[in-house]
């Protein structure tokens, strides 16, 4: 989510990823804009072929700065995908590489302009045609890209015989700065990107043994909420057929910026450039000259000092049309599966002014706990406040540190994202779509977090690319298992349609439905089928936005 942030308090260990990798052999594939040698990776009894850093767009400099781009043209030759494209631009904390807990989610390669590319990675065992996974990464639409090591596709390609893609696409200012009505800054950069990458999958994946009309888009966090724009897009659903969303959905208060708000931060941006305040000429024309180091290094003075995102996506009249919660009425009939994990609300009680920190953790007091409330609820005031501490009966465990800790993390988990995800599965399923909800429990044994933050953000992300088969030694046996039963599931949703089959489960994952609302608990040993996840969400989606409206 959030990542911007988030990268501050959130990550798993980095492994480098950026140098070319010693081919067995150079398999070619050939595609519209040419010709593209891969390399063949060893894994377990098998191998995949893995083509990384294919450039899928062009690059979107000089007065594509801040627009959407085009399809690559064509090249001559051969095009050696042996080693992840550049990064896009983004702002980089270098203090937080101590902590492998947060250096994860650290850009690890060089970033350049030119960072529109995509990877394959194709399995040995080819049953043609194959369903295919795109994998659209989070980071709080500011951060983060597909040479993170969590993000290796080839485990999860060897394991389910899926073809798995992951797409870069620019962040931050570059990717979702806009003036709103204004034609050399609509917004949405960064979204038409990642259409344009769906694009380019569809046209040519069969070149790659894979099949266009069996394509699943799954993201976490920020790639959650994309994949959810994408599917309230006008174009979008041409290019794909089912959709995953992981701890973040559309609409969730962090994923979108009114009008005015993003024309705000584009002219506070400029202003601290130095480039003209009020012709919106003139201001583009500096914006495109400005050196992209200097610019996405200033715009983390435009953010205000607890805002969990910065530059976001807008109503543009191009790619969305209307706000999400209005948008969900036009949801296109697609399989959907989305969820959360537990304890999503942590990392970021380490923000508040709790008093919480990795070193010591006592719980925080009741006066912390409402000072914290009030940080990421500006606009909410004391009675607001007061309803949310209400609600949540924190007054029953008072003078309690830790359960007021687990008030703080549920709190900003229902806000966050549980109920946001809840809103948008009961409209999916008014518009006849199929959606099934799972919750993620298991926190792996050497993660790096302490154990009293649980299954936090992001979590289930090294399971679902089998890092415990990765790096077998380091994970017990039942972890390996976990590994297998969750890219289980989630290839047999994109193969089918629905989570249910060999899984060795034992039950029957049920429809989510507005009458039961059953969900999927995830377990490290098993599986359950649970009701209605939470009991807030009447609160948070329809009496605390209307509360807000009246102070």
């Amino acid at each position: 989510m959030i990542w911007s942030i988030f990268l501050q308090v959130w990550g798993l260990i980095i492994l480098p990823a950026v140098a070319p990798i010693k081919a067995h052999n150079d398999p070619i594939v050939e595609t519209k804009q040419g010709k593209i040698s891969g390399t063949q990776l060893p894994i377990l009894s098998g191998y995949v072929t893995a083509y990384l850093g294919i450039p899928y767009g062009e690059p979107p400099t000089g007065n594509l700065r801040f627009k959407k781009t085009d399809l690559r043209k064509p090249w001559h030759g051969v095009f050696k995908a042996n080693k992840f494209g550049k990064s896009c631009f983004q702002y980089k904390r270098e203090k937080y590489t101590k902590f492998p807990g947060t250096a994860m989610w650290l850009v690890n390669n060089e970033m350049n302009e030119d960072c529109l590319h995509l990877n394959v990675w194709v399995p040995s065992s080819r049953p043609y045609p194959m369903s295919v996974m795109v994998f659209i990464h989070g980071g709080g639409f500011e951060s983060g890209t597909t040479s993170l090591d969590i993000y290796d596709g080839s485990m999860l390609a060897y394991e389910e015989s899926v073809i798995v893609v992951s797409i870069n696409y620019r962040v931050g200012a570059l990717g979702f700065l806009a003036l709103p009505g204004y034609k050399e800054a609509p917004g949405n950069a960064g979204l038409f990107d990642q259409r344009l990458g769906l694009k380019w999958i569809h046209e040519n994946i069969a070149s790659f043994g894979g099949n266009p009309d069996s394509v699943t888009i799954f993201g976490h966090s920020a790639g959650g909420a994309s994949v959810g724009f994408h599917l309230i897009s006008p174009v979008s659903h041409a290019y794909f057929t089912r959709a995953i969303m992981q701890s973040g959905t559309t609409t969730s208060s962090w994923t979108i910026h009114t009008e005015e708000r993003a024309k705000h931060l584009t002219l506070k941006l400029a202003e601290s450039l130095d480039c003209p305040s009020k012709d919106y000429d003139a201001i583009m024309a500096c914006l495109i000259q400005k050196d992209p180091v200097e610019l996405i290094n200033k715009q983390q003075l435009v953010r205000e000092v607890y805002a969990l995102t910065n530059f976001l996506p807008v109503i543009d009249n191009d790619f969305l049309n209307d706000l999400p919660e209005s948008s969900l009425k036009q949801i296109f009939k697609k399989d959907i599966l989305l969820g959360i994990t537990k304890d999503d609300g942590n990392p970021f009680t380490l923000l508040s002014s709790s008093g919480v920190s990795l070193e010591s953790y006592s719980g925080i007091t009741s006066e912390k706990l409402q000072e914290s409330l009030k940080m990421f609820f500006p606009s909410a005031g004391d009675l607001g406040v007061e309803s949310i501490l209400q609600q949540y009966k924190v007054w029953e465990n008072e003078g309690n540190g830790g359960e007021n800790h687990k008030a703080l993390q549920l709190i900003l988990r229902d806000y966050y994202f549980t109920c946001p995800m809840t809103m948008f599965a009961e409209n999916a399923v008014k518009h006849q779509n199929n959606v099934f909800v799972y919750e993620y429990h298991h926190r792996l044994s050497n993660d790096p977090w302490p154990e009293w933050m649980g299954a936090l953000h992001g979590a289930e992300l090294a399971v679902l690319f089998g890092k415990p088969l990765i790096n077998n030694d380091s994970y017990p046996k039942d972890e390996h298992l976990l590994s297998k039963r969750m890219m289980k599931f989630w290839a047999n949703f994109a193969r089918t349609g629905s989570p249910n089959g060999d899984v060795g489960e034992g039950f029957v994952w049920p429809l989510y439905s507005t009458k039961e609302e059953k969900y999927v608990a995830l377990y490290l040993n098993g599986s359950d089928v649970h009701q209605k996840l939470s009991s807030h969400c009447q609160f948070w989606n329809s009496y605390f936005p209307s509360l807000l409206l009246k102070l």
